[in-house]
């Protein structure tokens, strides 16, 4: 239905706008710990306890650079070796993570942003042939992505210039 806007199919249906998107919209992709290589797996550890101990109810981009940078994987290696210190990356990220206003609750949700940089990580993983997403893509999915605090964190550091 191309040229058709979501107003006017909910006016055909006899229903709102928003009804329209909720029911018809593709449902988000699920990332399953089977598609993560095992440091990356690691880091989501660290990603997730990010967003609970700030009590977010939501994995921004920050959360997902701060679990990239809390230990040596392929990530903090692709940092050092463009000439970034993923401890100074870390604490800049560090001071962007900002306390919630409650209880972060079991199932936490991925920002658009943060989505978005796994997904261009997983065709970054396809275009090279590989099987798992590592922390190295997923690091470049963030710089990638050009928004979000991530982004912002490996700019200010040079890391997306040094990439180009």
């Amino acid at each position: 239905m191309h040229g058709v806007s979501w107003t006017d199919i909910g006016s055909a249906l006899g229903v709102t706008r928003q009804a329209v998107q909720q029911r018809f919209q593709a449902p988000h992709k699920r990332y399953s710990p089977e598609t993560m290589s095992e440091d990356l797996r690691r880091a989501m550890v660290h990603v997730k306890a990010a967003a609970v101990q700030h009590r977010n109810n939501y994995i921004g981009t920050e959360h997902l650079l701060w679990g990239l940078t809390a230990e040596d994987n392929s990530a903090t290696r692709l940092l050092q070796e463009s000439g970034v210190s993923a401890e100074a990356v870390h604490r800049s990220v560090g001071g962007r993570l900002n306390m919630g206003a409650s209880q972060a609750a079991e199932r936490i949700a991925w920002t658009p942003y943060s989505r978005k940089a796994i997904a261009l990580a997983e065709a970054r993983v396809e275009q090279a042939g590989s099987q798992l997403i590592d922390c190295g893509d997923l690091l470049v999915g963030l710089a990638e992505v050009g928004r979000g605090a991530a982004s912002l964190v490996l700019a200010e550091h040079g890391f997306g210039e040094r990439r180009s």
